[in-house]
């Protein structure tokens, strides 16, 4: 079989290459070279052309010659007339997945940037915010009050710790879905939570409905399970029902993912009327529901999770974890489902790793009960920087545009007719990691925009917008003058 990589799909495999120093076509020859010998890039595998090449990365012709050139002259790569550009050594190719890719998935970079660790870029892949001031005194009263009593039993627990999931029902109670502790489990993270529901709703081919946009991470998820995705749009309200119940009709999925408070990208939360109108869309065409409620709020009160509004005909999963209000780093997370689903995910949660670590579960119990008042904390924090970032914003990009978001981590921001990838690979070498709106598209929309969390201490808030201020600048230059790019 004659394989292909595309420009875009090559400079997945490659990464940040372009932060590299030296000159830039010696860069890209270090990255594919790279490829080649890690085995991404396998023996026999066409690569773009020049041209193509060229003009997604937003450099010259000239920088891709003298590259394919380097590569050429190193054995590395070989042309034939009419055939293209060859990988012509290297190791054998690894069998299909084996290293942990999606065949056509979008979160490669987002997953590698978790991989690799911080560095010198500004990676805009994640949204993450530092530990609570707390957490390190909440960990000395632990090990100081429930040690040993926590270390009195052999430790497994699938379902997740007693005290735990007491804390959970309690927590989710307040926020108007009655719940006991017998319909949660407790999960390593929101991330296991829709892996253990994928695990078990989805098979080879089977339709998942998802909002477009959304977040590549979970798409990709879906579509390690075969699964194929089919996007809905949102609108000021949330997900649009009526293309919920269109899909419904016409794809009888085996799920439908949304995240309704405070969705990633856009910050929209979604109504109570449309929540409850999904719940009964779900329960009359017989569509199992999973909603991830990461997310916090900047103002106001968000509505009662999707399960709140079902009746007892609907299977309604609600996803939640700590991450957002505690730390990332503190992986606990939940489901909240019927005490018969619960028992079947249990399952799949005991064959994944027997249940989650005793100590952050005990750790995270200490702070379920404080979860508004530290919720609050971060809200007040993010408005800050959110107020800071588009102060910024609108003085170096008027023509940028966005909605104020309700919630959540970032800006959901569309670029005035710029192909976001484009801008992308020039902000790579200004020292941003940018995530294009087209990664956060089922169906490879949206490539007019950018995800632009506003996580980060202002300070560094500050940089990011001097650097693609200045990425900025070189693009339109460049567009303005395509013969003189670099």
């Amino acid at each position: 079989m004659d394989r292909y990589r595309s420009a875009d799909e090559l400079i997945e495999i490659l990464g940040d290459w372009a932060t590299a120093t030296g000159p830039l076509y010696r860069r890209l020859v270090t990255a594919v070279a790279g490829a080649i010998t890690s085995g991404a890039l396998g023996a026999g595998e066409r690569l773009p052309s020049e041209r193509d090449l060229a003009r997604t990365l937003v450099i010259s012709r000239a920088t891709v010659t003298a590259a394919y050139d380097e590569l050429r002259a190193r054995g590395l790569v070989a042309s034939l007339r009419g055939s293209g550009t060859r990988v012509a050594a290297g190791p054998p190719s690894p069998p299909p997945g084996t290293d942990g890719r999606v065949p056509g998935g979008r979160a490669t970079s987002i997953f590698q940037r978790f991989v690799d660790g911080p560095g010198e870029v500004i990676s805009l892949a994640h949204a993450i915010e530092g530990p609570v001031p707390d957490l390190r005194q909440a960990l000395l009263d632990l090990v100081r009050d429930d040690l040993p009593h926590l270390t009195a039993d052999a430790g497994y627990h699938p379902r997740g710790l007693p005290a735990l999931r007491e804390a959970i029902a309690v927590h989710l109670t307040g926020l108007g879905l009655p719940t006991a502790p017998d319909q949660v489990l407790v999960t390593a993270g929101a991330s296991q939570a829709i892996g253990l529901v994928t695990r078990m709703h989805l098979r080879e081919r089977s339709d998942v409905v998802v909002e477009s946009p959304g977040w590549p991470g979970c798409f990709d998820v879906f579509r390690a399970a075969g699964a194929r995705l089919h996007g809905v749009r949102l609108d000021e309200e949330g997900a649009r029902a009526d293309e919920i119940e269109r899909a419904f009709t016409e794809r009888r999925p085996s799920l439908l993912f949304v995240m309704p408070t405070y969705h990633n990208p856009t910050g929209v939360l979604m109504s109570a009327a449309r929540r409850s109108r999904i719940a009964r869309l779900a329960e009359r065409h017989g569509v199992p529901v999973l909603e991830d409620n990461a997310y916090t709020g900047l103002t106001g009160e968000a509505p009662p999770p999707i399960a709140a509004y079902g009746r007892p005909g609907a299977e309604i999963l609600t996803a939640g974890s700590l991450a957002k209000a505690v730390w990332g780093g503190l992986r606990i997370g939940w489901i909240r489902a019927s005490a018969e689903t619960t028992e079947r995910l249990a399952r799949h949660k005991a064959l994944a790793d027997l249940g989650s670590p005793v100590l952050d579960q005990a750790l995270a119990a200490r702070f379920l009960p404080r979860l508004p008042e530290l919720e609050a904390r971060r809200s007040a924090t993010a408005r800050r920087r959110l107020d800071h970032l588009t102060g910024l914003l609108r003085d170096r990009f008027p023509t940028w545009r966005w909605t104020p978001p309700q919630g959540g981590a970032a800006l959901w921001i569309e670029l005035p007719g710029i192909d976001a990838r484009s801008f992308a690979h020039v902000a790579l070498r200004h020292g941003v990691e940018i995530v294009p709106g087209a990664a956060m598209d089922p169906g490879g929309h949206h490539d007019d925009h950018i995800r632009l969390p506003f996580t980060f201490p202002t300070e560094t808030l500050t940089e990011l917008v001097t650097r693609l201020s200045g990425a900025w600048t070189e693009l339109q230059r460049s567009a303005a003058r395509p013969s003189l790019i670099l």
